[in-house]
């Protein structure tokens, strides 16, 4: 079989945020000042920004403890809006894509592209090899491929990039990898998934026909029971080359 693409986990696969050291509400509490800035222009909100910050991470929280049970993806435009309608906001006037332009997503302070990135995707498209994003991200994915151009990653994907978000369902559930599969054009064994968790990316991809190769960083601990086991492991992406050569003789001439 010849391979066609490779789907690409993004967070601690491509975006190393081993750096990042800040509490994740207090990096996310500027974007979410911005969001009440303009739900002010609507209506004057009793008890002022903290009320509507406490209501946003409250709802965030319990829509993530949610997910691990039935795998239904956050989305972090209907946590605003629920938010803003729990301060008094009219729904009616509470506009997503509003809500969401104003949020300003960019790139996280403290998180870079892996160093080899770059090198290794630029020869896996050089190759002619179809990439692709499937991330379990609360965001729409038009606010991750902001923060994947600041982070010189957007142009590899030119053809599919999913989140969690868009789809409606988190890595494993096969809704998601489905509609990889789709968007990407290729059949499952044409297809080999690249994730830093054992759970969502690993026994997600492989229940879904295709192979799968573990992403391992020192945020990710390793695996301690037999009940998933990746068909490979890869300390840098740039291991993956050689598994690319044995699994597949004649990808790197498109055979």
């Amino acid at each position: 079989m010849t391979l066609r693409a490779i789907l690409f986990d993004l967070d601690d696969t491509l975006i190393d945020w081993g750096a990042f050291a800040e509490a994740w509400e207090r990096n996310e509490t500027p974007h979410i000042k911005k969001v009440f800035d303009h739900i002010q222009t609507i209506i004057d909100v009793a008890g002022g920004f903290e009320t509507y910050r406490r209501e946003y991470f409250t709802r965030t929280r319990q829509a993530w403890m949610e997910a691990r049970n039935n795998l239904v993806a956050p989305h972090l435009g209907r946590v605003l809006v629920d938010a803003a309608v729990a301060v008094g906001v009219p729904r009616e006037h509470a506009d997503m894509e509003r809500f969401l332009s104003v949020y300003e997503w960019t790139r996280v302070e403290g998180t870079s592209p892996f160093p080899e990135a770059a090198d290794v995707l630029s020869e896996l498209r050089d190759a002619g090899l179809r990439l692709g994003i499937v991330t379990n991200a609360f965001q729409p994915m038009w606010l991750r491929d902001v923060e994947m151009a600041a982070h010189g990653l957007l142009e590899f994907f030119p053809r599919c990039r999913i989140s969690a978000a868009d789809v409606g369902y988190l890595k494993p559930h096969p809704a998601i990898f489905e509609r990889a599969l789709n968007c990407i054009g290729t059949a499952p064994e044409q297809t080999i998934f690249i994730g830093d968790n054992p759970t969502a990316d690993i026994a997600g991809a492989q229940s879904n026909g295709m192979r799968a190769v573990m992403r391992v960083t020192a945020r990710r601990r390793p695996l301690i029971s037999g009940l998933v086991v990746p068909d490979a492991a890869i300390n840098s992406l740039v291991e993956l080359l050689p598994i690319l050569d044995e699994w597949f003789p004649g990808w790197r001439a498109g055979e």
